[in-house]
């Protein structure tokens, strides 16, 4: 049997279908909005389809019917009328000044001036933008398809520069506004990103933009379920579970582990990230695939202005209003995060209306965890692996003074962490810290007025640590005896170790341990 070919990171349907690539079909969300309604938007994390959706739409307004042979859309679209389409796409650019965003803009308006000619009194690109709108229409006899793909790229590459975000809004909101004033000529628009953080201002003069980020109808249209993998890649998951010595269980537990679990509507289901999931099938292992292709530095920007307090970051309870609040941005970090995929809906409170957020898979808590390490602690980027399996094989050879020397290094005052608060820095650092052991370890963690305590159980050895703010270390071990912090393992055959630490908020380091 010829074996599948995974589209990874081919974003054209055209390529994909002529040249015999595997693809989930979605045609059947993609007729139903075509012919239900006229502008759409869409909010999903990077990789994840988007761009492929708007190829598919454009080969739909097309009217290119030999490419949806055998799809769902074939038995339900029978007039195939080709639209003028015009297709913008944001994503393929560095934006650092005024003049790049002026740029793409003008490539692209432009490009169908060449196609349907200019006037020359339209002096500015959103009165090009409508020209071209307008002859398009009157040379077609049809109403015009606008696509636009990755409308935000520029406004999130500007997080942490308000000038160049306010020229950037300005710049769009003008852009974007023709669509509403040439609206008699438009058929159909969509228009995809990673965040809506930019909406209200940029698309305020649209207000018949349909938002369709949490709509349950539609919350499939872009990754992929546990039933359209098991249909259309069953074979690969058997080759999967043999390659790496699983049975197939097993496999499919671990690839539900690694790259499912997101949601984006309340109590919906689960969606795998396309992007990891494609490139384990293709290649048969499981690896961090998402976060090999770069992590937004606007993520670090974001907790840097929020001097954000790590462990929050799954305790969340938030409204829908508050994660898709502009607003919310400029005063907290989360909106943005969870809107780039980082955290995802895990629970509904129906009596409060408010969603409980947290990480989607490990592949995603571990990238994460692993990308801001470096700004906590004097682990450099790439190293962190490295310097994590320095720290296990200390703790499973039960060698704790070596482990805290490691521990007291890491957490040493630093040029380069993101917070000035010194007790704000130790708690991130603490967090991440224990979430990289937690990845090797069972590692148990408290945080409660003050005091912080962490538990490590390996196969031989159990380790008790108390952390102590401006204390001692005599006084952390005394809180590890007072409270009978060890009582629950009184019957437990591993061997059992102490460690008191103390923090000092003046030097912004481990100034201090004891080991009983």
């Amino acid at each position: 049997m010829e074996q599948q070919k995974y589209p990874i990171g081919i974003q054209s349907f055209e390529k994909i279908r002529k040249e015999n690539f595997a693809y989930v079909d979605k045609t059947a969300l993609v007729y139903r909005l075509a012919n239900e309604g006229n502008y759409y938007f869409l909010s999903r994390p990077r990789r994840f389809g988007k761009s492929l959706l708007i190829s598919t739409f454009e080969a739909y307004f097309l009217g290119q019917r030999e490419l949806f042979e055998g799809l769902a859309i074939e038995k339900l679209e029978h007039e195939w009328t080709v639209f003028p389409v015009l297709h913008l796409d944001l994503n393929n650019q560095k934006y650092d000044t005024p003049e790049s965003l002026l740029q793409i803009l003008d490539v692209n308006v432009s490009y169908w001036e060449d196609r349907y000619g200019r006037n020359e009194k339209e002096a500015t690109l959103s009165l090009r933008f409508a020209g071209v709108i307008r002859r398009a229409f009157e040379q077609s006899g049809q109403r015009v398809v606008i696509l636009v793909d990755e409308y935000d790229k520029p406004l999130l590459q500007a997080i942490g520069n308000e000038a160049l975000q306010a020229e950037y809004h300005a710049t769009l909101k003008a852009f974007y506004s023709v669509l509403k004033t040439q609206d008699r000529y438009i058929r159909f628009g969509f228009l995809t990103g990673v965040t809506k953080f930019g909406k209200v201002s940029v698309f305020s003069d649209l207000n018949n933009l349909f938002d369709l980020s949490m709509d349950d109808r539609y919350q499939t249209l872009c990754g992929m379920t546990e039933e359209e993998i098991h249909a259309n890649f069953d074979d690969t998951l058997h080759r999967l579970a043999e390659h790496n010595r699983l049975s197939y269980e097993e496999a499919c537990r671990k690839l539900r582990l690694r790259y499912d679990g997101y949601h984006f509507v309340e109590n919906g289901v689960g969606i795998y990230n396309p992007f990891s999931l494609l490139s384990t099938l293709a290649t048969l292992k499981f690896g961090s695939y998402w976060f090999e292709t770069g992590t937004p530095s606007y993520l670090v920007e974001l907790l840097k202005q929020d001097r954000y307090l790590l462990p929050n970051l799954t305790e969340e309870q938030v409204s829908a209003d508050f994660i898709n609040s502009i607003d919310s941005v400029s005063k907290n970090p989360i909106p943005v995060i969870y809107q780039s995929g980082y955290l995802t809906i895990k629970g509904y409170d129906d009596e409060f209306e408010t969603y409980r957020l947290g990480f989607p898979n490990q592949e995603v808590e571990e990238g994460f965890t692993r990308y801001l390490v470096p700004f906590y602690t004097h682990i450099h980027q790439g190293e962190s692996v490295f310097s994590i399996q320095q720290f296990i094989q200390d703790i499973r050879n039960g060698q704790p003074e070596r482990f805290m020397q490691r521990m007291a290094t890491m957490l040493s005052d630093t040029d380069y962490r993101i917070v000035g608060d010194a007790e704000l820095y130790f708690q991130n650092a603490f967090y991440l810290i224990s979430k990289m052991l937690g990845f090797y370890t069972e590692v148990e963690r408290t945080t409660s007025d003050g005091r912080m305590d962490m538990v490590i159980k390996t196969r031989d050895y159990i380790y008790i640590m108390e952390f102590k703010l401006d204390g001692t270390p005599q006084e952390a071990l005394r809180q590890i005896e007072d409270k009978g912090y060890a009582k629950p393992f009184g019957m437990d055959t591993r061997k059992i170790c102490r460690i008191g630490v103390n923090f000092s908020l003046k030097k912004c380091c481990i100034d201090g341990w004891e080991i009983a």
